[in-house]
């Protein structure tokens, strides 16, 4: 009787432990640092372009997303040039973001196929 406890103790302890693991890899998973890649529709070094890149750089701030620490973030700046933002979108999905997202709607247009079935994108349009 007393080994069928024994037993009966291990299997409630194993099922226990089975039932525990996935909520252990689901706090692993959340810790990890999240990927954003950024097709920005712009010139890096466009006049215009630094009121709109300083904002978002600091709205993830603010929402708790610090580059390097909780989120790396790959921005490819296109100029608007078609090619190029293709180029851009492509090499970004290689890269495997959990997310890209395109801020002008070129870089919408060109992108949406690219991603579609690869990485979630979303978008801006101001």
């Amino acid at each position: 009787m007393q080994f069928d406890q024994l037993k009966r103790r291990e299997f409630i302890t194993l099922l226990g432990g089975a039932a525990a693991w996935p909520l252990s890899a689901r706090a692993q998973q959340r810790d990890r640092v999240k990927r954003l890649g950024v097709l920005w529709g712009l010139a890096e070094n466009d006049n215009v372009n630094e009121p709109y890149l300083s904002a978002f750089k600091q709205r993830l701030q603010d929402l708790g997303w610090i580059d390097g620490r909780n989120v790396w973030v790959e921005y490819r700046f296109t100029g608007g040039v078609t090619e190029h933002i293709r180029i851009a979108a492509r090499e970004l999905v290689a890269a495997a973001p959990d997310v890209i997202f395109a801020t002008t709607n070129p870089a919408v247009a060109v992108c949406s196929p690219i991603c579609e079935l690869v990485v979630p994108a979303t978008s801006v349009k101001g």
